[in-house]
């Protein structure tokens, strides 16, 4: 007589979305975080398309994303940040599990973000790209959290509530607290928004995106 052997009920987790955290690296990584801190004050001084971009879309703080596109060989401090951002992302997309198919990642936009005490930045994707990210300049205490959305929130549909109790890949949204230093990198399609800064004075960092070509 065949009998079927008792099995523990499983649950497996699947579909995970990826995030790599990393301090920056390099030779002296607190040395090149000051020269882009100063770079990037400089920027937000010097460049008048990019405030006039931000004043004529109600952007509370400045940001270089629709008037400079060329800063890695503009400044030397940025040439520096991709060299170490490129070894970043290739960590990343092995992580993933890319096959690049004899293509490669190429950083193909990197701005410089500004956001004083009461600015936000709402959510949203990075379309045309694989790898976004950010790299963290400076952040006051008190400094908005980086808030990162579950992708598949719109489809939960009668879905209850999750418990607050309930462990950090359960929850619809995460709040992650970035360090100075640090890079955070996502897969591009990943909706995020930087809350409301209640620090006292600028959250300055730096993000790009990564292309497959």
């Amino acid at each position: 007589m065949f009998t079927l052997k008792a099995r523990m009920a499983e649950t497996l987790s699947l579909f995970a979305t990826r995030l790599y955290r990393a301090p920056l690296g390099g030779r002296e990584p607190d040395g090149l975080r000051q020269d882009l801190a100063e770079a990037c004050d400089m920027l937000e001084q010097e460049d008048a398309a990019g405030r006039r971009w931000c004043r004529d879309n109600g952007y509370k703080g400045y940001t270089s994303y629709a008037s400079l596109n060329d800063l890695p060989t503009r400044i030397s401090a940025f040439g520096d940040l991709k060299r170490q951002l490129d070894k970043h992302a290739a960590s990343f997309a092995q992580e993933v599990g890319f096959d690049l198919a004899g293509g490669k990642l190429k950083l193909d936009s990197l701005w410089v973000n500004v956001l004083p005490p009461g600015g936000v930045h709402t959510g949203h994707i990075h379309p045309h790209s694989v790898i976004s990210g950010t790299y963290y300049v400076t952040l006051p205490d008190g400094a908005s959290a980086l808030k990162l959305e579950d992708p598949r929130l719109a489809m939960m549909m009668a879905a209850p509530t999750r418990l607050p109790e309930a462990s950090q890949d359960l929850q619809p949204f995460v709040f992650l607290t970035p360090q100075i230093g640090e890079v955070i990198l996502w897969e591009s399609w990943l909706r995020h928004e930087v809350v409301l800064n209640r620090a006292k004075s600028k959250r300055v960092s730096i993000s790009f995106n990564y292309a497959w070509v």
